[in-house]
Formats: C-alpha cells, structure tokens, sequence
C-alpha cells in the first residue's frame, strides 16, 4: 500500500509539474519570465517526483524496509515544504512559511540518505 502511494504520488507530482511549467509560462505574473526560484522549484519537483516512483517501486519489492519508507515520506515532506511553498510565495505572497523552504531541501538530503541506506539492506 505505501508503495503505491509513493508511486502515485509522485506520478500526480511529475504531472503537477508539466502543468505548473505551462501554466507559469502564461500567467500575466510572469510577463517578464519565470524567476529563477521557481524554475528551480520545477525541477526540483521533477527530478524528486521520479525519486518518489522509484522509492515505491523498491519498497514494492522490498516490502519491510523502514529506510525506504522514511525517504518516501521525507521526499513528500521536501515536495511540499520546498517547491509548494516557493510556489505559494511567488503566487500568493505568503510569506509565513518562508523559514520551511531550506526544511524541504534538507527533507530531500535526508530522503536520499536513507533511500542509499534502504537500498543496501536485505
């Protein structure tokens, strides 16, 4: 079940992006360009949705490892924390939650960390 959770999710996410990327190409908040920022929310978003397939598919075929499953939830964690937040700053102006941006990041280190660890145990 949490396989495929992560697998889905990060399905919807890589989706998510296609769909972002077009719709920040046309919105009149982005006349000048997409900022940096959140072009590297984008792919950022991208690249950690295929992590989070990738985490499901192992935990699919490994089924108890709790190291894949804290990647797994830390890669969510980091989507929300990291790329939604810069969205929802550079959309809506908010900016209370501006402090969990570098949480995200550090979410994703963290994720990858134990993703090499879930993948070196039986």
């Amino acid at each position: 079940m949490v396989s495929k959770l992560f697998c889905v999710a990060g399905a919807i996410f890589a989706g998510l992006s296609v769909v972002f990327s077009a719709a920040f190409a046309h919105l009149p908040a982005f006349t000048q360009g997409v900022p940096v920022m959140v072009q590297t929310a984008l792919n950022q978003q991208q690249f950690h949705a295929l992590g989070l397939m990738v985490v499901g598919l192992a935990i699919y075929k490994r089924r108890s490892c709790p190291w894949l499953w804290a990647a797994g939830g830390l890669l969510l964690v980091g989507m929300v924390f990291f790329s939604f937040n810069i969205y929802a700053r550079q959309l809506l102006g908010v900016e209370a939650l501006r402090a969990l941006v570098p949480w995200g990041g550090g979410a994703w280190i963290l994720a990858w960390l134990a993703a090499a660890i879930g993948f070196t145990r039986r």
